[in-house]
């Protein structure tokens, strides 16, 4: 504000008498300067006037010597003009004084130098306050007439005048004052007239300013006062006109607002009343939801548990003497409850995703043994359909991977049952591209292609959604709840992928979806294949599908192997190493047909195998035990095929070389599990390879007998009743016997962190249930006190990979017993050292267990009060029963119930989980019996 108003004066001020100050000093300068300068040549002009008359009256009387003469006229001019002529003097040729008109103390200065001639021109010398002037005294009459010339005129003499200028300086400096006197008052009147143009303008805007600012912070009544004249009395009105329009719209405004704020105050009662509906609704949608997922765990429950048993007595029945057509209507109740148990499941799945407590889990597995297993559970439902189905994986994906192998498969299962179901002749292909690899990530894209009855885009809109199918015919021609798709893509995108279709009507459709996943430096089986001996053999394929031959060529041919295609047998007899022989799937075989395709090939190559639709199994029975050739079920498995035709690859699961006596390391091993199941596995595996083993059932017995002798190793288990494995450990250290004997940590949980944790609390090593016989025994050798352990590298555990189920060939069919997916007896052979009494005893101490189990998960549903970890002792002894008897799914429900408890979760939070494993349980009880009594 203060400095508007300044800025404003010296505006004014500034223009006003800046020009005045400019033109005055101007004129002023030139006026001083003009002046004194004319003043000085005044001076001079009369000093001239004064000596050159005196000259030439000086002429006869220099030259005739006459000083009085002389003296009287230089006299009378001195006396004339006495006001500034101070001395007058003449000097003859010899620059002698002649005559002076007055004496002079220094003559001297009015004299031409002597060592110079007389100039014959006048001069002048300006010294200070002094004038002195010089003429020359010409001999003027001597000269002709006509030839006058002063230049060349004889010099008689000169008159030097000297004058005083204290008189002209003191005029000139009065001129100057003058010119200042006058400069001074030109700016005292201009100042005079700004002030009076400041009074008369800037006052009023300043006013007038003042009177804005006013207005501005709300003093809208304030107006402007006073007599202006011409544009400021225009702009006093407008300002005053501005005022009063802005008064009638701030009361047009307030009223405006007062209204709206009133409309507001309502607007946010109503907003309130409808949170607080809105809570109410939400508590009540909380609470339904709660209801629904109680009421959907609780259903499927008592849903599973009585199909469980129609299933089981209908298998048992078709075991018995039965007509056809009694076992035509078993058969069909045993189909109808598979699916409705299939339906119960899709719900409970559902339901986990809505509620969000489906865990997704992280573990490296082999990536096309994954797909493989998918693959060969729905080959049957499509050969008996006539339909082929092919596996395609890209060669550049790595063989293992980190991921949810069991959802993925899920996901597969259902696009491919969806394919199966749609499709009435024709393909089911399935492929898996690599489309982008970033450090230790890839990212793959899934296909399920079919040439089944397609999707219309009017109704692919729906596919997605709960509870609908893309025609509601479909529900009644093919069945189905339409979750599995709500279902795939939810996972998908659980996932971190996306997931879609491209279909047309009657003409098949594509199902694709993309996922990333991590890789793995972790060595997987498929490097154990060999395929040396078949580099450059040469294999004649015969494949009447294209896509299927294509497939089976490309890994033959990356296996090094020259492949020559055909669709049928040629007729020309040209020898191979070997032939395949594939049967494309149909509803009736040809016997006659097979028999002579057989011996044709069995003509060009003594290797032959003969790939067998998998509804064929008595068939490929047939062939393998009638002609010398080998069978394997389709779609082809890559791994597989490979090692039937390589005669020199090794089995992947070797048999157990049993040690004998002499060749048993001289051990004294002590094994603590609480579990009989794992304890007797665990001593049976230590008595193979070591002379003296001690078994204990728990913590106490262990330190007890730590106390009475020594030993050199002690596997301790770790969860166990009245002392855990740690705390035995650490009473074990502190005994005078084996306070230095390692102590190796064997336990079923292998959450990340665990072997840290167990090495930090005193354990020594550390081994994962299931335990691998060669891990087992390089530990042992490892902690062998006889051997130098400079000289062995202690061995790095590496977490258990996920138990996978993979079916053995058709050929050794008879050696695998499989109870629908729910035992794996190959597995339970393997955990079990290749011994099938051993695995039959195993597996029938878990079937022991499981009602001890069941009654602990009913006392835990029926009191909200039941202790989690009793809870958790009883599942994690059954997780630990689970990894030495073949159950996989059992093994992971129960480590997935172990995991969610162990993460604080309540029992009511895992009743799902709880019902999902006592039907799990009940199935391997039926399967085992079954299994055990054959």
């Amino acid at each position: 504000m203060t400095r508007s108003r300044y800025g404003l004066r010296a505006r004014v001020i500034t223009l006003t008498l800046a020009p005045t100050l400019i033109i005055g000093l101007l004129l002023s300068a030139l006026f001083s300067f003009n002046r004194y300068h004319d003043l000085e040549n005044q001076v001079i002009n009369s000093g001239a006037n004064i000596i050159e008359p005196l000259a030439i009256a000086s002429e006869d009387a220099l030259r005739n010597d006459s000083r009085e003469s002389v003296r009287r006229i230089i006299s009378y001019a001195h006396r004339k003009n006495s006001k500034f002529v101070r001395s007058i003097a003449v000097f003859d040729a010899n620059n002698q004084l002649f005559v002076t008109s007055n004496f002079h103390p220094n003559f001297e200065e009015m004299m031409y130098p002597e060592d110079k001639p007389i100039p014959p021109l006048s001069s002048s010398q300006l010294d200070e306050n002094t004038l002195i002037l010089r003429t020359p005294i010409l001999a003027e009459s001597q000269l002709v007439e006509g030839n006058w010339n002063a230049t060349n005129a004889p010099v008689l003499g000169y008159v030097s005048i000297e004058l005083d200028l204290t008189s002209l300086r003191l005029q000139q400096y009065q001129e100057i004052f003058s010119a200042c006197l006058v400069l001074i008052m030109g700016l005292i009147l201009s100042g005079i007239f700004a002030f009076r143009l400041m009074h008369d303008v800037t006052k009023p805007i300043t006013h007038m300013k003042d009177v804005v600012d006013r207005i501005r912070r709300g003093h809208l009544d304030v107006r402007i006062e006073g007599v202006m004249h011409g544009e400021l009395d225009d702009l006093k009105k407008g300002i005053n006109a501005m005022a009063m329009s802005l008064s009638e719209y701030h009361v047009e405004m307030q009223h405006s607002i007062d209204q709206a704020t009133s409309d507001l105050r309502e607007t946010l009662e109503q907003l309130e009343i409808q949170n607080v509906e809105l809570d109410i609704a939400k508590k009540r949608a909380q609470e339904a939801a709660r209801v629904k997922s109680e009421f959907l765990a609780n259903m499927s429950h008592e849903l599973r548990t009585p199909l469980n048993g129609v299933i089981g007595f209908t298998r048992q029945m078709l075991k018995t003497q039965l007509t056809n057509s009694q076992k035509d209507y078993l058969q069909t109740i045993e189909k109808s409850a598979n699916n409705l148990l299939n339906i119960i499941n899709d719900i409970l799945d559902f339901s986990k995703l809505e509620a969000g407590k489906l865990a997704l889990e992280n573990i490296p597995f082999e990536f096309q043994d994954t797909l493989e297993e998918v693959i060969n559970l729905q080959a049957t439902s499509a050969h008996e359909k006539g339909l082929e189905i092919t596996l395609q994986v890209d060669s550049k994906i790595p063989a293992g991977v980190v991921g949810d192998p069991l959802r993925i498969q899920q996901i597969l299962t259902n696009l491919m049952g969806n394919s199966i179901k749609f499709t009435e002749r024709g393909n089911i292909d399935i492929s898996v591209e690599m489309r982008s690899q970033r450090e230790d990530s890839i990212e793959l894209q899934f296909m399920v292609r079919d040439t089944g009855i397609g999707i219309s885009e009017r109704q692919q809109a729906q596919l997605f959604q709960a509870f609908s199918q893309a025609d509601a015919s479909i529900s009644r021609r093919y069945g189905g709840t339409g979750l599995g798709l709500v279902i795939t893509q939810k996972l998908v995108s659980q996932m971190g992928g996306e997931i879609s279709l491209t279909s047309r009507l009657h003409q098949g459709s594509t199902f694709w979806f993309t996922l990333s996943l991590h890789t793995t430096d972790l060595p997987m089986s498929e490097s154990l294949l060999e395929l040396d001996s078949l580099e450059n053999k040469q294999l004649l394929l015969i494949e009447p599908n294209m896509q299927a031959a294509s497939i089976v060529q490309q890994f033959l041919v990356n296996a090094g192997m020259k492949v020559t295609y055909r669709s049928t047998l040629p007729t020309e007899s040209t020898p191979y190493d070997f032939v395949l022989l594939n049967f494309s799937p149909t509803k009736e075989v040809d016997m006659q047909a097979v028999e002579e395709s057989i011996h044709t090939a069995l003509s060009l190559s003594s290797n032959v195998v003969i790939g067998i639709p998998s509804t064929e199994l008595a068939l490929a029975d047939h062939l393998v035990q009638t002609y010398p050739v080998q069978c394997i079920t389709k779609p082809l498995s890559r791994k597989k095929l490979l090692q039937m035709l390589n005669s020199h690859q090794p089995k992947i699961i070797e048999p157990i070389e049993v040690l004998p006596n002499s060749d048993r390391i001289p051990l004294t091993v002590m094994a603590v599990d609480d579990n009989p199941a794992n304890l007797k596995l665990i001593t049976a595996l230590l008595q193979e390879r070591v002379e003296s083993v001690i078994s204990c059932k728990n913590g106490l017995d262990a330190v007890k007998e730590s106390e009475q002798r020594k030993f050199d190793i002690i596997f301790m288990d770790i969860q166990m009743p009245h002392m855990d494995g740690v705390t035995a450990c650490q009473e074990i250290k502190k005994s005078a016997l084996n306070s230095h004997t390692p102590v190796v940590a064997v336990t079923a949980h292998a959450m990340s962190g665990e072997r840290d944790r167990l090495l930090k609390a005193g354990m020594d090593d550390y081994l994962t249930k299931p335990i691998e016989e060669h891990i087992l025994q390089q530990v042992l050798v490892h902690w062998n006190p006889n051997i130098n352990t400079d000289k062995v590298q202690k061995l790095a555990i590496a977490p258990p990979a996920e138990d996978s189920t993979n079916d053995n060939d058709i050929a050794d069919s008879s050696t695998v017993k499989t109870s629908n997916g729910v035992i794996d007896w190959g597995l339970a052979l393997r955990q079990s050292a290749n011994k099938p009494d051993l695995a039959r005893d195993m597996l029938k101490m878990l079937i022991d267990y499981i009602p001890q189990v069941n009654q602990v998960i009913e006392e835990a549903l029926a009191d909200d009060d039941y202790p989690a970890e009793d809870l958790l002792h009883h599942v994690h002894k059954m997780h630990g029963s689970c990894s030495y008897s073949g159950v996989p799914r059992l093994k992971k429900v129960c480590a997935t119930l172990e995991q969610a408890l162990r993460s604080g979760a309540s029992i009511s939070e895992v009743e799902p989980e709880l019902f999902e494993l006592q039907d799990e349980m009940e199935k391997v009880e039926n399967a085992a019996k079954a299994l055990l009594d054959s």
